[in-house]
Parts: C-alpha cells; sequence; structure tokens
C-alpha cells in the first residue's frame, strides 16, 4: 500500500495544456463511481482547478501503478495526448508535503489565497460521497485541511493576499489607470464571478452587467452590485459601452468568439476593449488577441501582476513551510499504525457481526420487548464487545513499529481465524517471531 500523486498544475503546464485536462465536477464524479474498474487503486480524491488536475490515490505499488492512474486521468479528461513533459508525481512522505503546501496555498498562483482550501475540500467531500475513500485518505484529507487552516491561522500569510479575481481587477485598473469611468461585463455567475464583482465595485467601477447561462443566478449577481444581468447569447452585442469583459465560466468551449469580437469592436469605433479571461478551460477564443483594439490576458498573465505585500508573504511562507513539515511528521507517525488496520477492522467486523446475530436470536424469543428495552440491549451488547476488545487492540498498536508487530498480527488471525490479513508465514518464521515477541 503507497500514497500516490500524479498531476500538472501552474508551474508545469502552461494554460493551453492545462484547459485540455480540467475535470469537471461531473466527470469527477463519474470516474470516481467508476473506480473499481482499475486494478491497483484502492482509494482516490480527484482535486481539479483552474491552476491544477491532481490525483490523489491509494495504490498497491506506485511505481508499478502509476500507468494506471494516468490512464484514470486520460478516461476522466477524454484525451490522452503525450503529457509526461507537464506531469509530477509523489509518492508517500513527498505526497504528503504536497497535499499540506495545496491546502495551505504554499503551491498556489497566488501565495496566501484562500480559496484552495475549500477546493481541497469540495474535491475530499465528492470522494467520500462516491465511497473512493477510506482510512488512508480520510486521514490524509482531515489533516490537510486542519493544516491548511492551521496555516492561515498561525500565520499571516492570508494577509493582504489577492486572489485570482483580485489580480484580475488589479490588472484592468493597471491597464486603465483608474475604473472610475469604466463599465464591465462579466461572464459568469459562480464563486470567481462573485469574487470579481466585489472586486469591481470596491475598485468603483462605475456598472456591473452579468451574463450567465442561467438568467437568474445572472440577475441575482447583478442584482447584489447594483448592476444588470444579460442574456448569455449575445451578450458581446450588448458591450458596445463596456470597457472590461471577465470571463470565468465553466464551458467546456470557447464563448467569446472572434467575429463576434470584430463586430463588436466595429461598433465601438476604435474603443479599445479589455478582456481577462480567468477560466479553465478558457472562455476566450485566443484569436481574439489579434483584433485591433483588443487587450487579451488569461490567467497565466495574472502571476506578473504586481503584489506590494508578496514580500511580508514571503517570510510569512517560511513559518508556514515549518507548520507543514510538523503536520507531516505527526501524520507519518500516525500512519505507521495502519498496518494493523485492516485487521483491526476485520475483528471489530467479525464481532458485530456475531452481536447482531445473538441479538436477533434473542429478540425472537423476547416478542415482548419494547422499544426502550431493545435499545438498552442494543447499548449493552455494543458496550461488552467494545470493552472485550479494547485490551487487544491497545496491545496491536503498543507493537507497532516494534520487533513484535509481525507476532501480534499473525497472532490476531490466528486466534480470531482473520486469514484474510498479511501473508502466510512458514512454521520457522512463526517460531522466530514467538521467540521475539518473548524476548
Amino acid at each position: 500500500m503507497q500514497l500516490l500523486i500524479l498531476g500538472l498544475n501552474h508551474k508545469t503546464a502552461p494554460v493551453e495544456v492545462r484547459e485540455h485536462f480540467a475535470i469537471s465536477r461531473q466527470a469527477v464524479r463519474d470516474g470516481l463511481e467508476n473506480l473499481n474498474e482499475y486494478e491497483g487503486i484502492s482509494e482516490a480524491v480527484v482535486l481539479s482547478t483552474c491552476n491544477r488536475s491532481e490525483m490523489y490515490a491509494v495504490v498497491d505499488d506506485a511505481e508499478e501503478d502509476a500507468a494506471t492512474l494516468k490512464q484514470f486521468l486520460f478516461d476522466l479528461t477524454g484525451n490522452d495526448e503525450d503529457i509526461d513533459a507537464y506531469l509530477y508525481s509523489f509518492v508517500d512522505e513527498e505526497c504528503i508535503r504536497h497535499l499540506f503546501n495545496v491546502a495551505s496555498s504554499l503551491d498556489s498562483l497566488v501565495l496566501g489565497e484562500g480559496q484552495i482550501l475549500s477546493q481541497v475540500k469540495e474535491a475530499y467531500a465528492i470522494a467520500r460521497e462516491a465511497g473512493t475513500t477510506s482510512t488512508v485518505l480520510n486521514t490524509l484529507f482531515h489533516r490537510a485541511i486542519a493544516t491548511g487552516k492551521r496555516v492561515r491561522t498561525e500565520t499571516r500569510i492570508a494577509y493582504n493576499s489577492v486572489s485570482v479575481s483580485y489580480a484580475a481587477v488589479e490588472l484592468a485598473e493597471e491597464k486603465f489607470g483608474s475604473l472610475a469611468a469604466s463599465n464591465a461585463l462579466i461572464f459568469g455567475a459562480g464563486k470567481m464571478a462573485e469574487l470579481t464583482a466585489q472586486h469591481l465595485v470596491a475598485h468603483g467601477v462605475r456598472k456591473i452587467y452579468v451574463a450567465n447561462r442561467h438568467i437568474e443566478r445572472a440577475e441575482q449577481l447583478a442584482a447584489e452590485f447594483g448592476g444588470e444581468a444579460v442574456p448569455f447569447d449575445g451578450a458581446l452585442k450588448r458591450a458596445v459601452d463596456v470597457d472590461v469583459i471577465v470571463t470565468s465560466t465553466g464551458a467546456p468551449h470557447y464563448v467569446v468568439k472572434p467575429w463576434e469580437t470584430r463586430q463588436l469592436m466595429t461598433k465601438r469605433k476604435g474603443r479599445p476593449l479589455f478582456f481577462i479571461d480567468i477560466a479553465v478551460p478558457r472562455d476566450v477564443d485566443p484569436e481574439v488577441a489579434g483584433i485591433k483594439g483588443v487587450t487579451l490576458y488569461n490567467i497565466d498573465a495574472l502571476e506578473a501582476v504586481v503584489d506590494e505585500h508578496k514580500e511580508e508573504r514571503l517570510q510569512e511562507a517560511k513559518l508556514a513551510h515549518a507548520i507543514v513539515e510538523e503536520e507531516v511528521k505527526s501524520i507519518e507517525d500516525k500512519f505507521q499504525y495502519l498496518s494493523f488496520r485492516p485487521l483491526m477492522a476485520l475483528l471489530s467486523e467479525r464481532c458485530e457481526r456475531i452481536r447482531q446475530r445473538e441479538v436477533r436470536r434473542a429478540s425472537s424469543k423476547l416478542p415482548d420487548l419494547t422499544k426502550s428495552e431493545r435499545r438498552q440491549i442494543e447499548h449493552m451488547t455494543r458496550m461488552i464487545v467494545r470493552k472485550i476488545l479494547r485490551m487487544p487492540m491497545m496491545k496491536l498498536n503498543a507493537s507497532a513499529g516494534t520487533a513484535q508487530e509481525s507476532f501480534y498480527i499473525e497472532a490476531m488471525r490466528a486466534l480470531f481465524k482473520l486469514d484474510t490479513i498479511g501473508e502466510a508465514a512458514t512454521s520457522e518464521e512463526r517460531h522466530n517471531r514467538y521467540r521475539d515477541a518473548k524476548q
């Protein structure tokens, strides 16, 4: 059993590559529901954002199963391009460290941004709902989320931090000098679009138009900021008096095309138009950048936005990395006990089945039991099982990482007939383990 991550992000792949491997929520759900088709992968979580597509998995053998995990990525996205030059993979400790850095926003395009932690939570929630997490990834992601929270609480890495949407608005203001006399059109009505609208209003933009596939959501978002909702189809025709267009949809194809943009620029009679495409996959066809009077930036360009507080957060990042290392060491200590988890689970399940069977037998002979009495019997029998198992479980935990570990695993298997756990041992090996345990 090993931890393995395979992925690509803004550091290893440009947006034109990342957009081919962006994974929708529905694709993630569909893929995880069919995880049992991929031999060697027992648990998995898929994290896909505008800056990364990553798969965290528990595999039988990292070296052998890396190809299977790569095929899972291809099947999730429907692409099988040669992307080895853009992929990275980490195993065990490095996998843990990478996830903790991601959750702590230490691996983000904008250091200290807060959205990534909620994205990690969502990815984990989807996997749990699909039933593709168990002891290892449940333990790992709970700790990763806790680490992200701890970093934001114990350091000032998030102080004056910028989000992708904030950086986009800063870029627009840098272009125009001031947004006070400008109108803006936002494509999309999700969280990123909402944050963009907030920043546009804070920077003094005159009016906001919102275009979304679901006009009700566009109307709701526009109303929050005193703006106006416009139909998604044909939105560019309403953009004659717009100076800045920010696109942030989840569309799998371009929503802003060259021909429509040329028509718009003709009506604008030479007035410049500024596009900021923060979607992955991209919303604006790259050919739009070649149209006279149009300036187009995509999400990768935001890295160049000047951040006056970046140096301060880089200092805080040193403290954050120290927290991450502390948490990595802590969870590794916890994982050393995982060799016993399958054994403990089997033992608990076997005892629980016996308890349930005996309760059913007793109940059939006591038909007049009240609901309250049945609850008392359930509680009593559960407590009996728990107390009987307490000492064996404590003994197993105490022997973790010691010379007696193998002996106690085999002893528990033999005593409770848990023959499906561990590897078979020869009589000589059993004798040696018994001898070691006595010493």
